[in-house]
């Protein structure tokens, strides 16, 4: 019997309840779903988000970026999410609103810029994770915003930022981190042994085609997390 995953494992960009329950055979802990997400391949309607969430066997994940309070309540509602995971730049001050308002956890993205360390300004990053903390967010993410195109793309874009400044970051958070940004089978376990997340999220990484999960990969992925250190 495979040993337990010491790191929890987040699949993003499912777009089906056949690939929920592929996440979860392969051991994943959460179904991540993007509800009218504009930029996102994979975004889906709230009509099948609650198919999905309804159906998953694993707690379900609500995406959604830079909506209302009162947006972010009533998807809520309807998709009865375990948490909802803020990919824009929402404030502090409206997650707080939030924590008010929703019974499911609340997880913020934080987002480092693609490549060299020298692009990360630490202290503005450990300022925003503790102003999140007080809050009330649950957990934070850290994604990668690709600024070389026109607008920067926040999430989804399968490149990373610089994994030293990352576990720095990580070892000082005052929240659990995710790390997601380029995670692949091939770079899970160094990125674990390297950055000692709490969780890893990935989506691009372990599809046949956008939108589509791949179990072969899924299963490849699981195993290189278990056999982290």
């Amino acid at each position: 019997m495979s040993k337990e995953s010491k790191c929890k494992v987040k699949i993003c960009g499912i777009t089906s309840t056949h690939d929920a329950y592929l996440a979860a055979d392969t051991g994943a802990d959460y179904a991540g779903v993007l509800v009218d997400v504009a930029a996102s391949e994979r975004t889906l309607t709230t009509t099948k988000a609650v198919e999905i969430a309804s159906g998953s066997p694993i707690p379900a994940v609500l995406l959604l970026y830079n909506r209302t309070t009162a947006d972010i309540q009533e998807a809520v509602l309807k998709i009865k999410p375990f948490a909802v995971q803020l990919l824009g730049q929402e404030t502090p001050q409206q997650v707080e609103e939030l924590k008010n308002v929703v019974k499911c956890q609340l997880w913020k993205s934080v987002y480092l810029p693609a490549g060299t360390p020298e692009s990360v300004d630490m202290s503005s990053v450990r300022t925003e994770m503790q102003a999140y903390r007080d809050a009330g967010a649950d957990y934070l993410l850290f994604d990668t915003v690709d600024i070389s195109v026109d607008p920067p793309r926040y999430g989804g874009t399968g490149k990373r930022y610089d994994w030293q400044t990352a576990a720095q970051l990580i070892s000082d958070s005052p929240l659990p981190v995710y790390l997601a940004g380029g995670i692949r089978p091939e770079n899970v376990k160094s990125a674990i042994e390297m950055i000692h997340p709490y969780g890893i999220d990935l989506c691009s990484g372990v599809e046949a085609s956008k939108g589509v999960k791949d179990k072969e990969k899924l299963e490849r992925l699981m195993e290189e997390v278990r056999s982290a250190l």
